[in-house]
């Protein structure tokens, strides 16, 4: 029986031992937690899917989960739920939002995204500009007022003086771009305005791409920030760090995406 008491006995104080003198903080963040919720934009999911996977390597122990979606549904989310540590947005405008309901700190833009119109591969609407979008009886797919890309996608066609005609043209408002994408990938539509990083390997092969002019187009600055009240406060600015400064730079890139403005 003395057996069987001793060890039970002998673990907890072990245990209590690495508690007092520290050694069993963990490695990845010095603040108690290993898991870390990231909200980002939609556009982000290839992306921060292999930033993700590659923090979690350099940082054992580490779980990264994501909730991709739109900016403004995610801000949306934070506010009520806070639920976040990290929150990327498409779109300074919502990281103010969540800045002033919530609060944000360590906050920094990581990068930038250009827009692009897509059309079918077969092209059926014969689109061979942002012009074109408002030709008679175009089906235009935008993302909806209030989503980012959305609400990029329609400065750039004022800019181009379309925006009145092309708007009539519109089908659908989608939620984000990645359903804005699968509209055109299925040949649902006639054409629509995405980011460049949408057009992925993948994608590249089921749509055509059209170029929209730097004169008329609109550059999306991507911020990322601490959530206030995180869960997991150095974790989250080791991976704020990683995605700005470090490595996650050079992902970005890989998936499209344009270095931050200097």
């Amino acid at each position: 029986m003395r057996r069987v008491l001793v060890v039970p006995i002998t673990i907890t104080i072990a245990a209590l031992c690495a508690a007092c003198s520290g050694s069993a903080a963990p490695a990845n963040g010095g603040d108690g937690a290993q898991e870390l919720t990231v909200f980002a934009a939609s556009s982000l999911t290839a992306a921060f899917t292999q930033i993700g996977k590659d923090f979690q390597t350099a940082h054992p122990g580490t779980t990264v989960t994501f909730n991709f979606g739109p900016s403004d549904g995610l801000a949306s989310q934070i506010e009520s739920e806070g639920t976040a540590d990290v929150f990327a947005s498409a779109s300074g405008t919502w990281m103010d939002d969540v800045a002033a309901k919530t609060g944000v700190s360590d906050r920094v833009d990581f990068a930038e995204n250009e827009l692009i119109v897509i059309t079918p591969n077969d092209n059926p609407a014969n689109i061979g500009s942002i012009g074109d979008l408002a030709n008679d009886g175009v089906a235009l797919v935008l993302a909806a007022p209030g989503v980012p890309v959305g609400d990029y996608a329609r400065q750039t066609l004022a800019n181009a003086g379309v925006v009145q005609r092309a708007e009539a043209n519109v089908v659908s408002n989608e939620e984000d771009d990645a359903s804005v994408v699968a509209k055109i990938a299925g040949g649902e539509a006639d054409a629509a305005i995405v980011y460049a990083s949408d057009v992925t390997q993948a994608v590249a092969a089921t749509v055509r791409s059209v170029t929209i002019p730097s004169a008329v187009n609109v550059v999306a600055i991507y911020p990322i920030a601490v959530v206030d009240g995180a869960a997991a406060t150095s974790t989250a600015r080791s991976f704020l760090r990683d995605v700005a400064q470090g490595p996650g730079q050079a992902t970005l890139r890989t998936f499209g995406f344009l270095p931050p403005p200097p």
